[in-house]
């Protein structure tokens, strides 16, 4: 490992490992290099180093449920989120905007921003990845499901309530989809 690489792996590192405990003389520090070996060896048995996150299971639906409520719950007693939406109502081109940019950073978060490997595995129709597919529609069955629970929208105005939805929604997308990929499923 020359440090110049941007590729280093796991087996880079426990190799400069190996050969620091060749040349340490003092025998607390070559005890200590060995523990840090054995926490290497320990953090790549169990994914937790390299991970590559792949499939999208129950327990990501769970989380991206989880962080839709947890970030759209606070949105949800605030009346400007109806004024917004009543303008989104009013403007189409707007509320394809918004619309748009809920995917634009949902997608952003779990392929773009680089908190976690994502990668796209089994897309729908050969095309649509199933995450953020899912994560966008956990997030606007929720906002749907809880404003109306709420009272927030009494669905009298499509249009108008759809409208509404869609500002919670976009919230909820982000939350979802940071929640999603902080666990970093396998």
């Amino acid at each position: 490992m020359d440090g110049s690489s941007n590729d280093a792996t796991i087996d880079d590192l426990y190799e400069q490992l190996e050969t620091l405990e060749e040349t340490v003389d003092d025998p607390d520090e070559r005890t200590e290099v060995r523990r840090t070996k054995t926490l290497v060896g320990r953090l790549s048995r169990n994914g937790t180093v390299n991970r590559v996150i792949t499939e999208f299971t129950g327990k990501d639906k769970a989380e991206a449920f989880l962080g839709s409520v947890v970030i759209g719950m606070p949105l949800l007693v605030e009346d400007g989120v109806i004024e917004i939406g009543e303008f989104l109502a009013e403007t189409p081109a707007f509320f394809a905007g918004n619309v748009a940019l809920a995917v634009a950073l949902v997608v952003g978060i779990l392929y773009v921003a680089d908190f976690r490997d994502v990668r796209i595995t089994d897309p729908y129709f050969g095309v649509v990845p199933r995450r953020p597919l899912w994560v966008l529609a956990i997030a606007f069955v929720t906002a749907a499901g809880m404003m109306t629970l709420w009272g927030r929208v009494t669905w009298d105005e499509p249009w108008v309530n759809l409208c509404q939805v869609s500002v919670i929604f976009t919230a909820m997308a982000i939350g979802g989809s940071i929640s999603d990929i902080l666990s970093g499923e396998r």
